[in-house]
């Protein structure tokens, strides 16, 4: 499936002008349920902007794995929820509609570019959920507040191999432009998960093969997390991965160049899906 599924589409069309006006009414609170009902953000209320990331193929993926593990986030119960580098908010918001409101989670989104920081405020408007959307570098103003809280972060960076010189640019190709390897801001990310995330917390990150996801995985494994793909999709330009990262005991933090950690039964698994393709 390379599109989120529009659940509306699959509903036959009402023609408005042959119904009364009280039927009218009542067709509008039904349109209403339906969009709080809906479990991935509509792409037509997606805000748009010239210098701001539309929803594409990787965002598509990105809210097709959380769909994909909805069941299991659902039994986590999670109390906070951050997205870094929201774009258009379509991610963001689509988690929001999958998980709800209720219990008290919370939701944050943060941007570099103050055009994404608006186009997604408009988008979580337009299908009536709320995040607290804030304007900084990845979570460099929220690393003390947040610490140790995040349930569920999620990513989608700029993974595009690229010059060093085109990373955090101006305009919209700083939405793509990850340096060499395109791996330039996702090492960036990599550093700071520990301190966010809580002890039932999961990550949820986009990447190319050209990323190399299984020495990310190994960067990660040695902080002490396990791994596993959620999606994998290819499209005619690109081979995705929706990584999944979450703490498990059985990883004996290490430093690179100290021995090697135990290798769990989950990470051995999780390499044989994809290594000899990364």
């Amino acid at each position: 499936m390379d599109e989120a599924v529009d659940v509306e589409a699959l509903v036959a069309p009402v023609h408005t002008s042959l119904v009364s006006s009280n039927d009218q009414t009542r067709i509008g609170s039904l349109v209403s349920l339906s969009t709080l009902r809906r479990k991935s953000a509509d792409i037509r209320l997606v805000g748009r902007h010239s210098e701001v990331y539309e929803p594409c193929d990787d965002s598509f993926a990105l809210v097709d794995a959380l769909l994909a593990d909805r069941v299991h986030l659902e039994e986590v119960q999670p109390s906070l929820c951050l997205e870094l580098g929201c774009g258009s908010g379509y991610v963001i918001t689509s988690l929001a509609l999958m998980l709800g409101e209720g219990a008290g989670i919370q939701y944050f989104a943060t941007d570099i570019s103050s055009a994404a920081i608006e186009v997604t405020k408009k988008t979580l408007e337009a299908h009536g959920v709320h995040a607290e959307v804030i304007l900084t570098d990845l979570a460099s103003s929220l690393d003390k507040r947040l610490a140790g809280t995040v349930d569920v972060l999620v990513v989608n960076p700029p993974y595009v191999p690229t010059s060093e010189e085109e990373v955090g640019g101006d305009g919209i190709a700083a939405a793509w432009a990850g340096g060499e390897h395109g791996r330039t801001v996702i090492d960036r990310i990599l550093a700071i998960v520990d301190n966010l995330l809580s002890s039932k917390g999961w990550f949820y990150l986009v990447t190319l093969t050209a990323n190399k996801p299984s020495a990310i995985c190994l960067i990660m494994k040695q902080k002490g997390f396990a791994s596993r793909i959620i999606v994998q999709r290819s499209t005619e330009e690109e081979s995705l991965h929706v990584l999944k990262f979450w703490r498990d005991p059985l990883e004996i933090r290490t430093d690179i160049g100290t021995s090697q950690p135990h290798l769990s039964s989950t990470w051995r698994l999780s390499r044989l899906a994809f290594w000899k393709n990364s």
